[in-house]
């Protein structure tokens, strides 16, 4: 098989991100089918992969019943709409690449994972952090000892000021209604990754966290619900206009000024801060996810690690720190330094990146780097490169499940990775 037939269910931001890797390594695959309700969306991600109008579908149902024209399947819609879907193309036997999360109900995810290991054919989620080149050169300088064996790990996930208002205020990921919360959502990425390297299932989990500031409790004194008719604006850190017409005026075009506005102009941008929900005041929306939470982690093997989500930073890469026997390692996204207790010396490694970590950079390198992975056991039949399969997700999201029940019931959780926990339900404490 020299060019793989894709079929793309969600052409929204994800859909296109991952798509975009065909534009830079033509003749691997093409897109030619694609399902979307939104018909501006579709109609876009058609004309930019070059999907025909046969193969562009309002619901993706009507995709499933062409499986003849695709030999596998991207689902990237919205959280709370990927079970159904991912039910019925596994069900079918369709490859799939399943955007995280897997689901947002424990039981869900479960029966994903049940799913894709009876059809017996490829399945991956898309961990992208696990396909970097950085993260490779982490987990090979750990294997190989070079700090000795890790005894404890901290690490922080720095949402970004606005970032979190953009997203997790404001945006599509606001409230455990309408996706998952704060923790799956963005942080699944994290304890993901962490298990990877640390090579270890958890054990146990504790948590703490609650939604502090973005609420009408924090609103300043004279202001009013959108930012376009705000009189204290421009002392706000959360001004709409600033960041995405300020974005705007700085040349930038994509994401995430392509959520509010596509094709994205000034006009288009003003219009919308004016009646959409991204002009809104920060504290006056309806959003429940925490905007920051600590979670402490006890593996199996003895390891400890406390992961940190915070909004209240600059948006930036995740921050690392993992601490063994005979080192300490640093890490920020980008750079490794190792410091060596026997030498009392320390070792820069620098690793070549493609991008920064937020969705515009392509998450490092991983968006591509998944991609290739995923083409390349569709093509060569081997899945060794697939990091994210069935099994190793779902022990990711089995950690943030418990991780959210023991922040909402104030407990350390056990995990039981054979048998299903409560299902975790309600908003932020």
């Amino acid at each position: 098989m020299t060019s793989i037939r894709l079929a793309v269910v969600g052409t929204g931001s994800r859909g296109v991100a991952l798509s975009n890797y065909l534009l830079e390594h033509p003749g691997t695959a093409s897109v030619t089918a694609a399902a979307d309700p939104n018909p501006r969306a579709l109609t876009a991600f058609g004309e930019r992969f070059g999907v025909p109008e046969s193969g562009r579908f309002d619901d993706w149902r009507r995709l499933l019943a062409e499986k003849d024209s695709y030999d596998a399947v991207i689902i990237a819609t919205p959280d709370t709409q990927h079970h159904e879907p991912a039910l019925a193309f596994l069900g079918a036997g369709v490859p799939l690449l399943l955007e995280k999360p897997m689901a947002v109900d424990e039981d869900e995810c479960r029966e994903i994972a049940r799913a894709a290991q009876d059809a017996g054919v490829l399945f991956a989620v898309c961990h992208v952090l696990l396909y970097t080149d950085y993260t490779r050169r982490v987990k090979e300088l750990v294997a190989q000892g070079i700090i000795g064996d890790v005894v404890s790990v901290q690490h922080l996930e720095p949402v970004g000021y606005w970032h979190q208002a953009h997203s997790f205020v404001r945006g599509n990921w606001r409230t455990t209604k309408s996706a998952a919360f704060m923790l799956l959502q963005k942080c699944c990425h994290d304890l993901d990754w962490l298990r990877h390297v640390v090579a270890s299932r958890v054990s146990r989990v504790a948590s703490f966290g609650r939604l502090t500031h973005f609420h009408p409790g924090s609103r300043p004194p004279g202001s009013s619900d959108r930012c376009t008719t705000c009189p204290v604006e421009a002392s706000c850190p959360s001004s709409a206009p600033r960041f995405y017409l300020g974005r705007f005026d700085a040349g930038d075009r994509g994401w995430p000024l392509d959520v509010l506005a596509n094709p994205v102009t000034r006009p288009a941008l003003e219009a919308a801060l004016a009646t959409g929900p991204y002009g809104r005041c920060v504290y006056a929306c309806d959003n429940d996810v925490v905007d920051h939470q600590v979670v402490i982690l006890d593996y199996e093997s003895g390891v400890t690690a406390t992961l940190t989500m915070t909004a209240f930073t600059e948006q930036a890469d995740r921050k690392t720190t993992l601490f063994g026997t005979r080192g300490e390692m640093r890490l920020d996204g980008q750079n490794i330094e190792v410091f060596d207790f026997l030498t009392d010396k320390t070792t820069r490694y620098e690793v070549a990146t493609t991008g920064d970590s937020t969705v515009a950079g392509g998450h490092g390198g991983g968006d591509f780097g998944l991609m290739a992975a995923f083409l390349d056991a569709m093509a060569t039949g081997d899945a060794s490169g697939v990091l994210s399969n069935a099994a190793t997700s779902l022990e990711s999201h089995l950690i943030a499940f418990a991780a959210e029940t023991a922040r909402l019931e104030g407990r350390v959780v056990a995990l039981n990775y054979e048998k299903s926990t409560p299902r975790v339900e309600g908003g932020s404490v």
